[in-house]
């Protein structure tokens, strides 16, 4: 072939528009196991969603379709997360010291594991001279 045809190749329209049906190839599919030969080849068809560039789209796998093994699949559901702002500290885990300013903070845990960790100054911190006290006991070497 001459160079044309390849320059030209680049140059084409895109054979795909979004809502066409396409065949998708197991070549790639390395989830699929057992002998290859009795396999198919190709899996669809399969609606184009969206165009990503000139060779990639996005396809829609419907519930129908087996390509992934899952069993008896469940719709994820979240705990409902407990709104309760009573913040309990249980420990004070770190300390540092903001550039420029003569102000400590103190990265302290809370009982209620859905909580997460946070940064407070030593005037947030409820019952602050037992907790501190309890922190720098922990971390003065033991003689």
């Amino acid at each position: 072939m001459n160079d044309t045809f390849y320059y030209a190749k680049q140059k084409w329209d895109k054979s795909h528009k979004v809502g066409d049906l396409v065949l998708v190839s197991t070549l790639n599919f390395n989830n699929l196991k057992g002998p290859k030969k009795p396999k198919e080849s190709y899996v669809g068809p399969l609606f184009i969603v969206a165009s990503h560039g000139t060779n990639a789209v996005q396809v829609e796998f419907s519930a129908d379709k087996e390509l992934f093994p899952l069993r008896n699949p469940t719709p994820l559901t979240v705990p409902p997360v407990e709104q309760n702002e009573d913040k309990d500290i249980k420990k004070v885990i770190k300390k540092r010291r903001l550039r420029g300013k003569n102000q400590r903070e103190y990265l302290v845990r809370y009982r209620n594991p859905v909580h997460e960790y946070e940064w407070l100054a030593e005037s947030e911190v409820p019952d602050s001279d037992k907790l501190l006290r309890r922190f720098r006991h922990e971390r003065r070497p033991q003689a």
